[in-house]
C-alpha cells in the first residue's frame, strides 16, 4: 500500500463504482453512481466498450493504487497511462455526465444535454477522465449519473464504468463553508463576542477548535447543554490565547449584574460564584459583589461570609470594611457596626466618593430591598 496518499487523502475503493450493463442497439440508458464519500474533492472514471466474452486487464481500483494523489494523473504519471483499457471492442458510444437524475432521465427519454455536466459528442470505445469537485462548478454534489448512448445500430452493446473517488481527509470531516458559517454565526451571537476587540483572532481559534474536535455530523448531534458545556470551555482557552482573559472576567461581572437587576438573584449569585469564584478568576472586590448579593437577598450570615473571604485576600480593601458594617448592622451587632463607622468614616471608599456618601447610597438601596431601617438614623449621627 502506497503511504504519501495518506497524508491528505486516499482513494475510496469501499465506495467505487463498478458497474457492467447492456446496452440495446442505437438505445440510451443511464446509470447511477455510487453515493460518493463526504470529503470527495476528485473522481477518477473510466469507460470500456468490450465485445463479447472481453474482460479489462486490470480495475481502475487497482491501477489508482499506484497513483498516490490524483493531481498526477493530469500531470502524465506514469500510472496515468493505464487508466485506459487495453482491450477494448469495436463497438462505439457517446456519453454524458450529469448531476441531477431529472436530468439524468431527460437524457435518456429525449437525449437532450443541455443540463448536462459533461458531454462526450464523439463517440469511442473507451475514455478516462479525472474531475475535480471544486463546489462552484457543475460538479459541486454527491451524487452523479452517466448517460449512454450506443451507436451500434444492429447489436447490443457491453459497457463497463468505474468511478473511483479521491477523499480528502481534512474535507472528509464534513467542514464546508456553509457548515463553517453556522458556526460563525452562532460565534457572533455570543454575548462575550460583541465586547471583544480582537474579534477575527477569536473567530478563527474557535472555528479551529471545533473542526478540529469533531465532525460536522458529530457537531450536529450534540445536545444543547453539551454544546454550551464546550463553547464556554473553548472560549476561555481562545480569550487566553487573544490575551484579553481581563475582558472575559468583566464581561461576566457585567452580566451578571444585568441578571441580578433583572430580578433573577438565584442566577445572579450562581453566575459570580461558578464563573468568577469556582473558575479561580476572583479578586477581593468579587467576593464584595457576591456579598452584595447575599446582602440584599437577606441572607446575612452568606454574604459576611463571603465578606470575610474578600478581606483575607486584600485586608485593606475599605469597600468590604463597610460591607461587613452593614451586615453587623442587619444582625443585631449594632456595637461593631458603630466601631467599623467610627474608625473610618473619615476615610474615601472611591477616589471621589466619602465614606459618608457612600453610606448614604447604600441606605437608600437597603430601603427599596426592604432590609430593615431601624439603626440608620444611629449609624448617620455618627457620620455627622
Amino acid at each position: 500500500m502506497f503511504t504519501f496518499a495518506q497524508i491528505n487523502g486516499y482513494w475510496d475503493k469501499d465506495r467505487a463504482t463498478s458497474k457492467q450493463v447492456v446496452v440495446t442497439a442505437r438505445d440510451r440508458i443511464v446509470i447511477p453512481v455510487e453515493e460518493l464519500p463526504i470529503g470527495t474533492t476528485e473522481i477518477v472514471y473510466r469507460i470500456t466498450l468490450l465485445d463479447e466474452n472481453q474482460q479489462t486487464s486490470n480495475s481502475l481500483v487497482s491501477i489508482l493504487k499506484a497513483i498516490p494523489d490524483p493531481t498526477g494523473i493530469s500531470q502524465g504519471s506514469a500510472g496515468a497511462v493505464f487508466l485506459l483499457s487495453k482491450i477494448t471492442g469495436d463497438d462505439k458510444c457517446k456519453y454524458a455526465l450529469f448531476t441531477s437524475k431529472e436530468n439524468a432521465l431527460e437524457y435518456k427519454k429525449e437525449g437532450k444535454i443541455d443540463k448536462a455536466c459533461l458531454y462526450q459528442n464523439e463517440a469511442i470505445n473507451k475514455d478516462a477522465k479525472r474531475i475535480t469537485l471544486d463546489g462552484t462548478t457543475c460538479f459541486k454534489t454527491n451524487a452523479m449519473w452517466f448517460g449512454f448512448e450506443s451507436k451500434n445500430w444492429i447489436l447490443n452493446q457491453k459497457i463497463i464504468l468505474e468511478v473511483v473517488p479521491w477523499v480528502d481527509i481534512k474535507s472528509s470531516r464534513g467542514w464546508n463553508i456553509t457548515h463553517k458559517q453556522e458556526v460563525i454565526t452562532v460565534i457572533k451571537n455570543n454575548y462575550v463576542y460583541k465586547a471583544l476587540n480582537k474579534k477575527e483572532a477569536f473567530t478563527a481559534c474557535y472555528l479551529e477548535a471545533i473542526t478540529t474536535k469533531y465532525t460536522y455530523k458529530e457537531y450536529k448531534s450534540l445536545l444543547g447543554i453539551e454544546i454550551k458545556k464546550e463553547a464556554d470551555a473553548i472560549i476561555e482557552a481562545c480569550i487566553q490565547q487573544t490575551g484579553e482573559t481581563a475582558k472575559l472576567v468583566n464581561i461576566i461581572r457585567d452580566k451578571a449584574a444585568k441578571v441580578f437587576e433583572s430580578g433573577k438573584y438565584a442566577a445572579a449569585i450562581a453566575i459570580v460564584q461558578n464563573e468568577i469564584i469556582d473558575a479561580n478568576k476572583a479578586v477581593a472586590m468579587d467576593y464584595f459583589t457576591l456579598g452584595d448579593y447575599y446582602l440584599l437577598t437577606k441572607q446575612f450570615i452568606k454574604a459576611e461570609e463571603t465578606y470575610n473571604k474578600g478581606i483575607a485576600i486584600d485586608p485593606n480593601e475599605i469597600n468590604l470594611k463597610l460591607e461587613l458594617a452593614h451586615v453587623y448592622l442587619f444582625t443585631d451587632r449594632l456595637s461593631q457596626a458603630k466601631e467599623i463607622h467610627k474608625t473610618y468614616k473619615d476615610y474615601n471608599v472611591f477616589p471621589t466618593i466619602s465614606w459618608k456618601e457612600q453610606v448614604e447610597f447604600d441606605f437608600g438601596e437597603f430601603k427599596k430591598y426592604g432590609l430593615p431601617t431601624k439603626n440608620f438614623k444611629k449609624i448617620l449621627r455618627i457620620l455627622n
